[in-house]
């Protein structure tokens, strides 16, 4: 009896995001894994300066989350409806580096995919890339998608 594996793929709406996702359902084809693609749009909770911004807030949150599902996520599960692979979804606000560390650890991932680049360059160079950070921290291996 087979164990139970599930890949997850972290995906932002880049290319690198979409080459992830493909090598992801590509392994797991062969392997039997699940795959699980997580969307992560950063949110603090504390950048509403004022009080426009704190009431235009929670609707702006819900268009983002409704973009991010119809723009990001399903079009990459229709890609590969066919492939015969179980693709879930996931679609989370935080910092992505915190949400993925977090998500790979209570689903018991067994490898996590992503993308050499992500959609803001500048911010791979200031905070660091999240594979980068995931590979640091998570202890499973890390496959990062050119």
């Amino acid at each position: 009896m087979s164990k139970h594996q599930l890949y997850m793929v972290a995906v932002d709406g880049s290319e690198w995001g979409e080459r992830a996702t493909d090598k992801a359902v590509s392994l797991a084809k062969q392997t039997g894994a699940e795959v699980r693609l997580v969307t992560v749009i950063p949110w603090s909770g504390i950048q509403p300066l004022s009080v426009e911004e704190i009431a235009a807030r929670p609707l702006e949150k819900a268009g983002e989350e409704a973009r991010a599902s119809s723009e990001i996520l399903d079009p990459l599960v229709a890609k590969h409806k066919a492939s015969g692979v179980t693709i879930t979804k996931e679609f989370h606000w935080g910092h992505p580096v915190d949400v993925l560390k977090k998500r790979i650890k209570e689903e018991k991932a067994v490898m996590a995919f992503v993308g050499r680049r992500g959609r803001s360059r500048v911010a791979d160079l200031l905070l660091g890339s999240v594979a980068n950070s995931l590979a640091h921290t998570v202890g499973i291996p890390i496959v990062l998608v050119p």
